[in-house]
C-alpha cells in the first residue's frame, strides 16, 4: 500500500520524522539500513544529512544517490505521535490536501488567490501548514477548487 507523507522533521543524528496523511508520525533512523546500503554511511556527515526532504509525497531524499521510501520508515518506524502537538499535524495534513487539490486543477497559488479574494500570502501559510484558517477560509478555499468542506468529530 501506497502511504502519503507530509512532511519529514529531520532530527538528531541520523534519525528522522515522518508526518503522513492519516495524521500518525513515524520516527527512523536511516543507519538501520546501512548493513544492506553501505552507501547510508555517508549521511553520518551532519551537513548532508541536513539536506534530507520531501521528494513528492512518497520519497525522503537527500541527493541522487540516498533516499527511502515513506512506507519503509511507515512499516518499520517507531510511532512517534504523542510526542507532537496534533493541531500542528492536522494542519499539515490540510495544507498539504489543499496543496494537492490545488495542483491536480493545474492552478497556482495566484489563480486561486484571484478566484477566493484569499491573499496569496496567506495561502502560501495555509498549504505548508504554519496558519490555521478559520472555517470561513476553508469554505472559500474549497469552493475555489471545486470542492465541499467536510468536518467530522471522531
Amino acid at each position: 500500500m501506497m502511504r502519503e507523507a507530509v512532511k519529514v522533521v529531520l532530527r538528531e543524528k541520523t534519525l528522522f520524522d515522518v508526518w503522513f496523511l492519516d495524521s500518525t508520525v513515524k520516527r527512523y533512523d536511516i543507519l538501520s539500513l546501512s548493513d544492506k546500503f553501505p552507501q547510508l554511511n555517508q549521511l553520518k556527515d551532519r551537513t548532508l544529512f541536513e539536506k534530507g526532504r520531501m521528494l513528492g509525497w512518497s520519497t525522503v531524499v537527500w541527493n541522487d544517490e540516498l533516499d527511502i521510501s515513506v512506507d519503509t520508515v511507515y512499516e518499520e518506524g517507531i510511532d512517534v505521535t504523542s510526542e507532537y502537538d496534533y493541531d500542528e499535524i492536522y494542519l499539515a495534513v490540510l495544507g498539504y490536501k489543499i496543496k494537492d487539490a490545488r495542483l491536480s486543477l493545474f492552478m497556482s497559488q495566484e489563480d486561486l488567490a484571484k478566484k477566493t479574494g484569499i491573499d496569496q500570502s496567506d495561502l502560501s501559510k495555509i498549504e505548508k501548514g504554519l496558519a490555521n484558517p478559520t472555517v470561513k477560509m476553508l469554505n472559500r478555499i474549497a469552493k475555489g477548487l471545486n470542492l465541499k468542506v467536510n468536518i467530522t468529530l471522531d
